[in-house]
């Protein structure tokens, strides 16, 4: 063999050693990613676990339900606040807003009523309501605070699930105020 072809084989031989050299080191290099990249993996799958575990918990909570009794009058407007099975959760009238006798029956204060009534609720987690309205015996319409109530809670966030009309009809009861001819100006 000449020279020539003896520099040759030896520049074939280290370029056949340094190739082998860089695969090696490509390997090691994809080798130490892929654990980085297990690990990573495992701890994305911890972070993502722990926040399925909470919506879990967040779908176990069903949205609470009470009743929302509203008596109206012309004179005042009462509001009780029970769960479904009678419970008091709150209680509100228009003498707790306000001090003047004339106004208890405004939708104004109506509405100060609800805003009350709303900030109790929430921190109890009530998120849907079940209105029953209730006007003096006899009377043809609730007074002038029932819609103003149910409007502003609505406004609040507060899903209304029914309103139901409980005012009681007489039937021939006892005899009316005002004698036979009846009030007379």
């Amino acid at each position: 063999m000449s020279d020539k072809e003896k520099d040759t084989k030896e520049e074939e031989m280290k370029k056949e050693k340094s190739e082998e050299k860089k695969m090696k080191k490509e390997e090691k290099k994809e080798s130490e990613s892929s654990e980085e990249k297990a690990k990573e993996t495992e701890k994305k799958g911890e972070e993502k676990k722990k926040p399925k575990k909470s919506q879990s918990k967040k779908k176990k909570k069903k949205a609470g339900e009470a009743v929302v009794n509203i008596y109206t009058s012309f004179n005042n407007t009462l509001v009780h606040v029970t769960d479904l099975s009678g419970s008091t959760i709150a209680k509100i009238s228009g003498g707790v807003v306000t001090k003047h006798d004339r106004l208890k029956a405004n939708p104004t204060i109506a509405m100060f009523i609800a805003k009350r009534i709303s900030e109790q609720i929430k921190d109890l987690g009530i998120r849907a309501l079940y209105f029953r309205i209730r006007a003096k015996t006899g009377n043809p319409a609730p007074g002038p605070g029932a819609h103003a109530i149910i409007k502003s809670l609505s406004r609040e966030g507060f899903k209304i699930l029914n309103i139901l009309d409980t005012t009681r009809a007489p039937r021939g009861g006892p005899k009316v105020k005002g004698g036979r001819r009846g009030r007379r100006p």
